[in-house]
C-alpha cells in the first residue's frame, strides 16, 4: 500500500522535492504497519513542524524538518509504534527551538502529545549541560519522564541513534562528546529497554568516531572473512534445515555476525587478535508459531535437532524461556562446534521472540494499539528508577555511576529461603540482595546464609542461590559498606542512611586523608574509598599555582608536544596514554590539557558528564621515553629468557626498566616494564617478540 499525498503538489522547489519525498517515506512506512491509520492527524503535525522550522537548517545545511521526519521515520520503522508518538517525533523540537509552546502543542495535537513533546524537550541537547548540578538535574528529568510514559525515552532513543547517522557533520570535539555520552549511557539503556538492534547500532557509530582506524580494521577484516563464514554457517546448518524440513517448521535461518564494537571490546579485553576471536559466527533459528503453548516444547525440539549432528559446548546454554531477561528477552541459547573447529552460537526464537528481542520489550508490547500488559520486569526496572530519583545524588559523575548499575547487561537470579526469585545484576553481593528484600535488613545485615555455609555480606552472588539473610538489631552501616554495593538500590539507601546518621563521606574522607583515623584496622581500605570520593578530574595542581595560562581554544586541534623538557599536557594515571594511542584532552581549572586513552573507562564519564571541557588532539613533535609494561606467555625452554632480554635491549635498544617472570611447569608468563617512545614502538616490540620460538603472546598491558 502506497501513501497518497496529503495536498496536490504545485510548482515545488528542489528542496521542497526532497522534504516532501522523505515525509511520503514515512508516511508509506506508517501505512503499511499494523497500526491503526490515523493519517490526518501526523499530516497535521508534519505541516505544523514544517512552518515551526521553516528556514531553520542542520550544521549539515540540509532543511532542519528532515530531521524530525528521520526520527518519526525510526519510531514507526525500528520501534514499532504508532501515531501518537510519530506525532510527537515531527514536533519534538518545536517546543525547544521555536516560538512556539507546550500549549500551543496542546491545543492542536491535544494533552498526551503536548506531554511527550516536553517529556523530550526537558532532556534535549544531550543529557548534560555545563555545570555538574545542571548535569545531574537533566538526566534525573530523563529519567522521571521515561518513568511516567516510556515513549519519552524512546523518542529520545530515535533522536540520538539520527543525530549518531548524521554525526559526520559535527565539530570533532562534539563527536567525541556525543559519541562517548552515546556509549556510557544510551547504549546502556537501550540494552535495559530490549531495543538490541538499536543498542548494536549506537555502539558501532560511536566506535566508529571515537576509533575511526580501528574500526576500519575490523569491518575490512570482517569483509575479507564473509564469504568464507557463509560457506561453514550453511555447512552447518544444512542437516538442521533438514530435520526442519521433515518436522513441517516454517522458520528462516540467519547467519549473523558479531558487532565490530563487540570484536573490539574483546580484542582490548583478552589482549587477543582478530584472528583469535572465536564467536564470531552466530546463527538465529526463527520459527512461525500460532500456539503460545506450544512456543517453549518446540524450542527445545529445535535443539535437539543440534545435538543430533553437532558437538555441544557443555557451559554456553542459555535458557532465556524459563527465566527470561529483564527487559523481557526470551530465547534459547547454545553454542555448537561447526565446520573447521570453530564455535557457532545459535539463537533459537519464535516470531513473537524476535520481534520482542529487536523492537524492545516496551516498544512492542507496552503501548502497541493501546493494550495494557501486567506488570513486568520491565515496571520493576521502573520502579526502581523512581525509588533512585526519590533519594538524590548531588554530584553528576556519582548520579551516573549510580544509575549505570543498573544497566548492567547480565543478571543473576538468586532465591529466598520462601523461594521467591529476585534478579539481581552480575556481580551483586549479600549485602544488595538484603537491600533488594528490604531496606530495614540492608541495614542491619551482618551476613547471609549459603547452603548452611555462612558467608560475609561481601559475598558475590552466583545465579541459583539460595540465599538467607542474617540480621541483628545492633548492627549499622559504615562508609566501608559502600564498597560492598553493587546495586542502585543498595547504594542510595546505604547513602541516605548514612546522611540521616551524621556520617558525611566526604568528612570520613578527610579525616582518613590527614591520617587522623589511625585507630581503624581497616584504614587502607577505605583510603581507596576515599581517594575516589576526593578526585577533582580536572585539577592536576593546587588552585592558584603558577601564573594564570590563556584559555585554550576547544573549538580548534590542540597539537600535543612531548618532546619538550615540560609536555604541553598531563597525563592522567588512570590509563597511561602514550604517544600514538587514541587519546582526548580535558581542560582542567588551570587551562591545562589532561589526556586520557579515548576508551579510558573514567574518560567515558568525563565525555558524558563534562563535554564542554572536550578538546580534540593530535601528536606532533618527537616523543620522549614513556613506560609501557608488556605482558609475555609461552612454552617455556632453555635459553628463552636470555633470547627475550637480547632482542630487546641490543636489537630493539629498548631500556628494560623491571622485569618479573614465572613459571609454572612447562608455561612461563613474563611482565616487563620498558621505556618507549610511542605507542607504534609497543606494537612492534610485541610483534618481534611473537617471532621467539615458544612466545604465544605478547601484548601491551599498560
Amino acid at each position: 500500500m502506497n501513501y497518497t499525498p496529503y495536498i496536490a503538489t504545485t510548482v515545488q522547489t528542489e528542496e521542497e522535492r526532497t522534504v516532501d519525498a522523505a515525509f511520503r517515506e514515512l508516511m508509506n512506512c506508517y501505512v503499511n504497519s499494523n497500526h491503526r491509520k490515523h493519517v490526518e492527524i501526523i499530516e497535521r503535525a508534519f505541516k505544523f513542524a514544517k512552518e515551526a522550522h521553516k528556514g531553520t537548517r542542520r550544521r549539515s545545511g540540509e532543511p532542519y524538518i528532515l530531521h524530525p521526519i528521520a526520527v518519526a521515520r525510526i519510531v514507526v520503522e525500528e520501534l514499532g509504534l504508532g501515531s501518537t508518538s510519530i506525532c510527537a517525533a515531527l514536533l519534538h523540537d518545536v517546543v525547544e527551538d521555536t516560538d512556539y509552546t507546550k500549549e500551543d502543542i496542546e491545543r492542536s495535537f491535544g494533552k498526551k502529545i503536548a506531554d511527550i513533546v516536553e517529556g523530550v524537550t526537558k532532556i534535549s541537547g544531550g543529557i548534560f549541560g555545563d555545570k555538574a548540578s545542571v548535569q545531574a538535574e537533566n538526566f534525573r528529568k530523563l529519567l522521571l519522564s521515561m518513568s511516567t510514559d516510556i515513549r519519552v525515552i524512546l523518542l529520545k532513543m530515535a533522536d540520538r541513534l539520527h543525530n549518531m547517522r548524521t554525526l559526520g557533520s559535527m565539530r570533532p570535539e562534539k563527536q567525541y562528546k556525543i559519541a562517548g555520552e552515546t556509549l556510557y549511557v544510551y547504549a546502556p539503556l537501550a540494552h535495559r529497554l530490549g531495543l538490541s538492534k538499536i543498542k548494536r547500532e549506537l555502539e558501532d557509530l560511536a566506535f566508529r568516531y571515537e576509533h575511526p582506524q580501528k574500526y576500519n580494521e575490523i569491518i575490512e577484516k570482517l569483509s575479507e572473512t564473509e564469504e568464507h563464514r557463509e560457506e561453514i554457517v550453511e555447512e552447518f546448518v544444512r542437516p538442521v534445515k533438514k530435520m526442519l524440513d521433515e518436522a513441517g517448521f516454517k522458520y528462516e535461518i540467519k547467519a549473523r555476525v558479531k558487532s565490530a564494537y563487540s570484536i573490539f571490546n574483546k580484542m582490548e579485553n583478552k589482549k587477543i587478535p582478530f584472528e583469535e576471536i572465536y564467536d564470531v559466527y552466530a546463527v538465529r533459528v526463527i520459527f512461525e508459531n500460532d500456539d503460545d503453548a506450544l512456543e517453549k516444547l518446540k524450542c527445545w525440539q529445535i535443539y535437539t535437532f543440534f545435538t543430533e549432528g553437532h558437538r555441544l559446548h557443555p557451559e554456553r546454554l542459555r535458557d532465556w524461556i524459563s527465566i527470561p531477561k529483564a527487559n523481557g528477552y526470551r530465547a534459547l541459547h547454545l553454542t555448537a562446534m561447526g565446520p573447521e573447529g570453530k564455535w557457532i552460537e545459535v539463537q533459537i526464537r519464535s516470531r513473537k521472540m524476535d520481534e520482542i528481542a529487536e523492537l524492545g520489550y516496551a516498544a512492542h508490547w507496552k503501548y502497541k494499539n493501546g493494550v495494557q500488559e501486567d506488570e513486568t520486569e520491565l515496571d520493576t526496572w521502573m520502579n526502581t528508577i523512581k525509588d533512585i530519583l526519590a533519594h538524590p545524588e548531588p554530584n553528576a559523575i556519582d548520579f551516573l555511576d549510580t544509575i549505570k548499575l543498573n544497566l548492567f547487561s547480565s543478571e543473576i537470579y538468586v532465591f529466598t529461603p520462601k523461594g521467591d526469585l529476585i534478579t539481581l545484576p552480575s556481580g551483586a553481593t549479600v549485602l544488595d540482595m538484603a537491600f533488594a528484600i528490604h531496606t530495614h535488613l540492608g541495614i542491619h545485615c551482618m551476613a547471609g546464609k549459603i547452603n548452611h555455609k555462612l558467608v560475609p555480606l561481601s559475598h558475590q552472588l552466583e545465579s541459583g542461590d539460595q540465599v538467607e539473610i542474617i540480621t541483628s538489631d545492633s548492627q549499622e552501616p559504615n562508609p566501608e559498606w559502600m564498597e560492598y554495593c553493587q546495586t542502585a538500590k543498595a547504594k542510595t539507601r546505604l547513602k541516605t542512611y548514612l546522611r540521616k546518621a551524621g556520617v558525611e563521606l566526604i568528612e570520613e574522607a578527610k579525616k582518613l586523608e590527614n591520617g587522623t583515623d589511625k585507630k581503624d584496622k581497616q584504614g587502607e581500605n577505605k583510603k581507596s574509598l576515599v581517594r575516589k570520593i576526593l578526585r577533582n578530574p580536572f585539577s592536576s595542581k593546587k588552585k592558584g599555582e603558577g601564573k594564570p595560562k590563556p584559555p585554550i581554544d576547544r573549538k580548534q586541534t590542540f597539537i600535543l608536544y612531548p618532546d619538550e623538557n615540560e609536555p604541553n599536557y598531563h597525563i592522567d594515571s588512570c590509563c597511561s596514554p602514550l604517544p600514538g594511542d587514541d587519546v582526548l584532552g580535558f581542560v582542567n581549572e588551570d587551562e591545562e590539557v589532561v589526556l586520557h586513552k579515548v576508551n579510558c573507562p573514567y574518560a567515558m564519564k568525563l565525555k558524558s558528564a563534562y563535554g564542554s571541557r572536550l578538546v580534540v588532539t593530535k601528536w606532533g613533535g618527537n616523543a620522549s621515553k614513556f613506560i609501557a609494561t608488556v605482558s609475555i606467555d609461552g612454552i617455556d625452554r632453555m635459553g628463552i629468557l636470555e633470547e627475550i632480554t637480547e632482542l630487546v635491549s641490543r636489537k630493539l635498544a629498548i631500556n628494560i626498566r623491571t622485569l618479573n617472570i614465572d613459571t609454572r611447569q612447562e608455561v612461563f608468563h613474563c611482565d616487563m616494564t620498558v621505556q618507549i617512545d610511542t605507542a607504534e614502538h609497543v606494537d612492534h616490540l610485541c610483534a618481534s617478540l611473537l617471532d621467539i620460538k615458544g612466545v604465544k603472546f605478547a601484548k601491551r598491558t599498560s
